[in-house]
């Protein structure tokens, strides 16, 4: 029998005005997976597919590291979408065989009052049936402890996210304005020319 696991998470942040808006920088997809987790557990699998290798997870006696597959895309506003399409676990394959992860994730830019806010929020669920020496723990507790895992996977990754997100965007903006204003300067047309 399955036992299901769930936990959603929803994130706030204002968004300081560059010069470039943070709707270009989310067209970029690789640029969020980035600020999700450390490169090393990244691996690009394609222009919208990567492969998230998740730090090993304690669960009851039992310790799992689940590799996910994920397909990132953004839409032309700069919605971006996230989406759970495989999932492995490493370390025990009673587990493996019978393990289902579903993440479905958007963030997408508001304008509140002339200031820029992203918000986003994030759904995971698991479901998997509990190896022979877990079969008999009561139900209300693998539930609590399951729930509470999934809960701090998402509350890490909102912390990453809240943390690296923003750091990046100002990076890559003032990079991207960098050229344009040496272009200007050696113009020409500039004074300064």
């Amino acid at each position: 029998m399955d036992t299901r696991f769930t936990a959603s998470q929803t994130v706030e942040m204002v968004v300081s005005d560059q010069p470039v808006p943070i709707q270009h920088y989310l067209r970029q997809p690789q640029r969020l997976v980035k600020a999700l987790a450390a490169s090393s557990q990244i691996e690009q699998l394609g222009e919208e597919l990567f492969r998230l290798k998740m730090r090993p997870l304690s669960f009851m006696m039992l310790s799992i590291q689940p590799t996910v597959d994920l397909r990132v895309w953004a839409e032309p506003d700069g919605t971006v979408n996230l989406r759970s399409i495989a999932c492995e676990i490493r370390g025990v394959e009673y587990i493996n065989q019978r393990f289902s992860l579903n993440l479905i994730g958007k963030l997408q830019s508001f304008q509140v009052k002339g200031t820029t806010q992203l918000k986003g929020k994030a759904d995971l669920e698991v479901r998997v049936e509990m190896p022979p020496p877990l079969m008999f723990t009561p139900k209300p507790l693998l539930e609590t402890t399951g729930n509470g895992l999934l809960k701090s996977v998402l509350v890490t990754v909102k912390q990453r996210l809240m943390h690296h997100l923003l750091a990046d965007y100002y990076k890559w903006a003032v990079s991207e304005t960098e050229p344009v204003a040496a272009a200007t300067l050696l113009s020409p047309n500039s004074p300064m020319a």
